[in-house]
C-alpha cells in the first residue's frame, strides 16, 4: 500500500512545530492528531534519515516511530559505497543504499580532516574499511565512517593480505613479499590493548592466492572464513585460539564454476555460479545459474536457500558470467553482489529465515564522480552495515556528517523467489 505524498508532507509539517514549541518556548509538545496504526503506517513510508527528527519530538512520537519500525517497515542493512580517486589527494565520496525505502543517501562529511580516509581504501569482508601502507594502518569499524583508528603497520609489509575484524581484533594474514622472512605470517591487532601480536603462518593452500583476486573472506560467529573462489577449498581462523582449521570442501554440487562466501542472519552462506557440464567452457549465460546455500554443521552439509533469476545474472555480469570477478558483502538478512571492476549494477537478495521466501532485486549506483580524459581513475569500495535510528542520531549529533536523499530517487526493481 502506498501513501500519497501530501500525507507524508502533512506528517512532517505537523512534527516540526511540535519540536519548535518544545525547544524554543519550553511548553508542552503539541501532539499530532494522527495516532495508532494510521500514524505508524505513514511513518513506514518516510525515509529512515527523516525519522530521526520525528523520533525526538516527544515520548509518544518516539514510541510511534519505534513501533512502526518493528511492525510495518523495519530497518535493513545499508550498502555503503565509497568512490575514491586513485591519485592525490585521493578524494573520496560516499553514498549508502537504504533497502527499507529503496533510496540512495549521500554521506557528506563536514570535517574531512576528522574523517582521515586513507589512500588505497579497501574492504574484503564488507565489515571493515581500511588502508594499509608501509608507514601506517588505518581502519574504521564505524558504519558511517565517522571514526578511524590510526596505528603502526604490521611488522611484515604486505601488499595484498587478508584483512578482517572479529570483535576487538583485526587480523592481517599472508600477502607478504617473497623477500620477507615470513610473508605468510598472521598478525593480530587488539583494539583494546593497541598492540600487535604475531602467530603461526596461514595454511599452505592459501599461500599462492592473491587475496583481492582469488579469495573470498567472511567474518562471523567469532571466526574468519577464507575460501578460494575457483576450487571451493576453505579454511577458518579463530582469533581466540590463534588456530587455523580446515581444509573444507565447499562444493555442494559437482558442476560449480566458482563461489564466494558471506554471512546472512548469522549463518555462513555459499554463493556459487553453476553450469551444466557442456557449458563450463562456454563464456555465455547458457546453462548457468547462481544459487545460495547455507553451510551447516562442520562444512559437510548444505541447505539450498534460493536461486537467482537469469535476468539478474546478466544484469550482474554482462554476457560473460564469472563469480571469480564478483564480490559479496552482507549483514543481517541482506546480501549484496557486485563487480568492483565495473560497479554499475548491484544485485541484492533479502534472505529469509529458514523456510521463508527470498526476494531478489537490482539497483543502479548513485551518481559518483566519473573518470574522464583529464580526471584520475576511481575505484569503488563496498561495505554493509546495520544502520538504525541510534546510529543516525549519533552521526547527526557529531556534526561531522550531513545526510541527504540522493537525487536519483528510488530503486524499484524487485523480484520474488521461492
Amino acid at each position: 500500500m502506498s501513501v500519497p505524498f501530501y500525507m507524508e508532507t502533512e506528517l512532517i509539517r505537523q512534527s516540526k512545530p511540535a519540536m519548535e514549541i518544545q525547544s524554543n518556548h519550553g511548553h508542552d509538545v503539541v501532539e499530532s492528531p494522527l495516532q495508532g496504526d494510521v500514524l505508524e503506517l505513514i511513518l513506514s513510508h518516510v525515509p529512515l534519515i527523516d525519522l530521526v527528527p520525528a523520533h525526538r519530538v516527544s515520548r509518544s512520537w518516539s514510541l510511534a516511530v519505534s513501533s512502526s519500525l518493528v511492525h510495518f517497515n523495519r530497518p535493513r542493512p545499508w550498502l555503503v559505497v565509497h568512490s575514491q580517486s586513485t591519485r592525490p589527494p585521493y578524494e573520496t565520496v560516499a553514498h549508502a543504499f537504504d533497502p527499507r525505502s529503496r533510496d540512495w543517501v549521500e554521506l557528506q562529511h563536514q570535517d574531512p580532516s576528522s574523517k582521515r580516509v586513507p589512500s588505497g581504501l579497501c574492504s574484503q569482508s564488507g565489515r571493515l574499511l581500511y588502508g594499509l601502507s608501509p608507514s601506517q594502518f588505518s581502519f574504521s569499524l564505524d558504519p558511517l565512517g565517522l571514526s578511524w583508528h590510526q596505528v603502526d603497520p604490521p611488522l611484515v609489509w604486505r601488499p595484498d593480505p587478508i584483512v578482517a575484524a572479529v570483535g576487538r581484533r583485526v587480523v592481517v594474514a599472508g600477502g607478504g613479499c617473497d623477500f620477507d622472512d615470513d610473508p605468510f605470517a598472521v598478525e593480530i591487532y587488539d583494539v583494546e590493548t593497541r598492540k600487535w601480536e604475531s602467530y603461526n603462518a596461514m595454511p599452505s593452500a592459501l599461500r599462492d592466492c592473491s587475496a583481492s583476486a582469488c579469495l573470498s573472506v567472511a567474518a562471523g560467529r567469532g571466526q574468519i572464513y577464507v575460501a578460494e573462489k575457483l576450487s571451493g577449498v576453505a579454511h577458518s581462523f579463530d582469533p581466540e585460539t590463534k588456530e587455523w582449521y580446515g581444509p573444507y570442501d565447499l562444493r555442494p554440487e559437482r558442476n560449480i564454476c566458482c563461489s564466494v562466501i558471506g554471512f546472512a542472519n548469522d549463518r555462513l552462506i555459499l554463493i556459487s555460479l553453476i553450469g551444466d557440464p557442456g557449458s563450463l567452457s562456454d563464456s555465455s549465460l547458457k546453462g548457468k545459474t547462481v544459487k545460495i546455500w547455507e553451510v551447516l554443521g562442520e562444512f559437510v552439509e548444505f541447505r539450498e536457500v534460493t536461486e537467482m533469476q537469469p535476468e539478474l545474472l546478466k544484469e550482474l555480469t554482462g554476457d560473460e558470467p564469472s563469480i571469480s570477478s564478483i564480490s559479496v558483502c552482507s549483514a543481517g538478512d541482506m546480501v549484496y553482489l557486485y563487480d568492483p571492476s565495473k560497479p554499475g549494477a548491484v544485485v541484492w537478495c533479502e534472505v529469509a529465515a529458514e523456510g521463508g521466501g527470498c526476494e531478489w532485486g537490482t539497483l543502479r549506483m548513485a551518481a559518483m564522480p566519473e573518470d574522464g580524459q583529464n580526471q584520475p581513475a576511481r575505484k569503488a569500495v563496498f561495505t554493509c552495515w546495520d544502520v538504525g535510528i541510534p546510529e543516525l542520531e549519533r552521526a547527526l549529533a557529531s556534526d561531522k556528517l550531513r545526510l541527504s536523499v540522493a537525487k536519483e530517487g528510488k530503486q524499484e526493481n524487485a523480484h520474488n523467489a521461492d
